[in-house]
């Protein structure tokens, strides 16, 4: 299997990259990789390269750029905005909504937010292992905690608002989705969820205020804050955003031809986060 990283450096033929501590140790001592084993590497604007290690030190790796697999290609500009929950269900959180396509994550403070401190850094970790895993060529804006007010006070004139209202305030998610015209489904987009408390009434008048919010409802069941997240998302993809296009032929025989990272590595860093 053929591992997949993600960079900061600039992507082009012949471009060396020298890897971060963290990403070296991965390579050299998880992986194994000498000289002349391949990588995959992206970095969100130059698309999905092929690569080669160059030099392999005692606290250093060094590749080198050799073809471009796939060219860099819109996404769609959905944000996720969700009030925090505890620390594996945030975790869990980053990990599917990058998987799912987001393209920010903005953690909101709300009067019933039961977590307010964030691991901002830890939610990045978690985006960037998800992209790399996903076969993604961008990873998620992961934004600082702001309180509900202050996202709303601030928010972008036509970007729309979905908010997955549990007092039942909302059509079903599908028939609001699917009502939308092409303008609609056009759009910069946002998904909100709500803390496992609830929106207090006066959060859901101001939200309601927003010019173009879609309140929706994700069926008759209480579900967890991280399990709308899902929901939400998947319907969100399903109904407006790419999971309208064709899957495309990722390989003859995709059972034993993957390319979009290893579980190594996953199962490394999970094991890391358990004992920490």
């Amino acid at each position: 299997m053929v591992p997949r990283l993600f960079v900061d450096d600039g992507l082009a033929d012949g471009a060396p990259i020298e890897l971060a501590l963290a990403q070296s140790h991965y390579l050299r001592d998880v992986m194994r990789l000498g000289v002349g084993a391949s990588v995959t590497l992206f970095n969100g604007r130059d698309g999905e390269w092929a690569a080669v290690v160059d030099a392999v030190a005692k606290r250093s790796v060094t590749l080198r750029a050799t073809a471009r697999k796939r060219p860099q290609t819109a996404e769609p500009d959905l944000w996720l905005c969700f009030a925090p929950v505890k620390k594996a269900r945030i975790d869990f959180i980053a990990e599917k909504a990058t998987e799912l396509g987001a393209s920010a994550l903005r953690p909101v403070l709300t009067r019933h937010t039961m977590v307010e401190r964030v691991n901002v850094e830890r939610l990045r970790a978690n985006a960037v292992e998800a992209a790399e895993q996903t076969g993604r060529l961008t990873v998620p804006v992961v934004e600082e905690p702001v309180t509900l007010a202050a996202m709303l006070a601030t928010w972008p004139a036509g970007r729309r608002l979905m908010i997955c209202d549990e007092t039942g305030g909302g059509a079903p998610v599908a028939q609001a989705l699917a009502s939308l015209d092409e303008t609609g489904r056009a759009a910069p987009w946002a998904v909100l969820i709500g803390p496992e408390g609830g929106f207090a009434r006066e959060e859901l008048d101001r939200i309601s205020a927003v010019p173009g919010v879609l309140p929706v409802g994700l069926g008759p069941r209480i579900l967890r804050a991280d399990t709308a997240v899902v929901a939400a998302l998947a319907c969100w993809q399903a109904m407006v955003g790419d999971w309208r296009a064709a899957t495309p032929r990722l390989s003859p025989d995709y059972a034993t031809n993957r390319n979009f990272g290893d579980d190594t590595r996953g199962n490394l860093i999970r094991g890391m986060r358990e004992e920490g």
